[in-house]
């Protein structure tokens, strides 16, 4: 296997480790930089702090990073509402659009000129874009790989179907169609295109006609998630852990606030919900402020101590796609697991022998009960999820197989357009 150049496009860098993404991104990558020259071109984070000591962990690691100090527009306040509309008029997504920036694309048509790149990876759906704007009809004699964390579409088709507001919910549709264009492109054009699961690959042949499409599972590192015996579990606690960022968490921590714990705290008084994660919005503190039995933990450095002690994970999920690598963490510690049916998907997990799986809120409110009250038979269950997942999801073989994948791509014939 010989040493690859590889020229990683992303939106910041993976650091430090606060989101599903950047747990993915950050482990893959640090497991093949003593193997490839990796760079990462990127837009800086939107933290200072934040980004400078990001800079020396992957200095550390030995990968070299391009940094743009251009941050990705926000997604709140007039101006969000505005570029909105004005996305109307555009034939790209709005996540494409506004992740396509004159400075990235600058800066990777300059890594270009003076790098002889093996393969471009581009480490998330929308940065196909600038990588299209910078190489121009040179992308097409270029290797390159593209990480589908989600199918998008996907996603958005389940957003219009949970939206009741029928003006956001057309918004959404028309979002939903654009992002079956734009996959349809990058999927088809990208040299090796790259799942997260195999739902989504088979998603991508059937929905995309992709031809070839490689996996690589989320894992989990075992070595850090590891059962904590000598603490107590208290059977009562029940913890949701995601970034409070992302909308599908968001949709999934109002389901559990509107309609599942105040049921089961109407029966166990006791139940307490901890709600733990990255950029929880105001709207969601505020509110959790007036209800008894939760709390929010922002941006917490460590969520072992949550894993260990909580009764269980709940995972009330109606939007997603890619696997939760949050289920992952959870069974590594042992910790049980309920969860929705799309909360669970793209993992092979089987339901009710390695974790629990609803399909309704009712359904996960009974369920929740029943296992406050039968905690043998809950910790059986995590015990046997936590082998299957030693089994199939340690990063260190995941990174050798997008090894694999990046020397594949560069044996590959070159695409040309249709």
């Amino acid at each position: 296997m010989r040493s690859l150049n590889v020229a990683v496009l992303d939106e910041e860098l993976p650091f430090p480790l606060t989101s599903g993404k950047r747990i993915r991104t950050f482990n893959l990558l640090a497991r093949l930089a003593d193997r490839h020259r990796v760079t990462i071109l990127c837009h800086q984070n939107p933290d200072r702090e934040e980004a400078a000591d990001a800079v020396v962990a992957f200095r550390k690691l030995g990968i070299e990073t391009v940094v743009v100090a251009r941050a990705v527009p926000s997604k709140s306040g007039p101006g969000f509402y505005a570029r909105l509309a004005g996305n109307l008029l555009s034939p790209l997504p709005y996540s494409v659009a506004t992740h396509t920036s004159p400075t990235l694309t600058d800066a990777v048509k300059d890594f270009a000129q003076e790098n002889p790149v093996d393969v471009w990876h581009c480490e998330w759906t929308p940065y196909a874009q600038v990588l299209r704007d910078a190489l121009g009809d040179d992308l097409n004699a270029a290797r390159w790989t593209v990480m589908a964390h989600n199918v998008e579409s996907l996603i958005w088709r389940r957003y219009s179907e949970t939206e009741p507001n029928p003006v956001k919910r057309w918004y959404i549709r028309r979002q939903c169609e654009k992002f079956e264009r734009f996959e349809q492109w990058a999927y088809g054009a990208a040299t090796v295109p790259i799942a997260v699961s195999y739902d989504d690959a088979r998603l991508m042949r059937s929905e995309f006609g992709v031809r070839r499409v490689e996996v690589v599972e989320n894992g989990v590192d075992i070595e850090f998630f590891k059962p904590q015996r000598d603490v107590d579990r208290d059977p009562t606690k029940l913890l949701f852990l995601g970034s409070l960022d992302w909308r599908p968490n968001l949709d999934a921590v109002s389901l559990l606030l509107d309609e599942i714990f105040p049921k089961v705290r109407a029966t166990n008084s006791a139940a307490t919900l901890a709600l733990v994660g990255r950029r929880p919005p105001d709207w969601l503190t505020t509110r959790v402020a007036t209800m008894p039995g939760v709390r929010v933990f922002a941006d917490v450095p460590d969520v072992r101590p949550f894993l260990a002690t909580c009764g269980m994970l709940v995972v009330p999920l109606r939007i997603g796609g890619g696997s939760r690598l949050k289920i992952l963490e959870a069974l590594a510690t042992e910790t049980p697991v309920v969860s929705t049916r799309i909360g669970a998907e793209g993992l092979q997990l089987t339901p009710e022998r390695d974790l629990i799986v609803t399909e309704t809120p009712g359904e996960m409110v009974a369920t929740i009960l029943n296992a406050m009250q039968t905690v043998d038979e809950l910790r059986e269950t995590a015990e046997r999820g936590r082998r299957e997942v030693l089994k199939r999801y340690s990063w260190d073989p995941l990174a050798g197989r997008l090894a694999n994948v990046w020397q594949s791509a560069t044996r590959l014939p070159i695409r040309l357009p249709a």
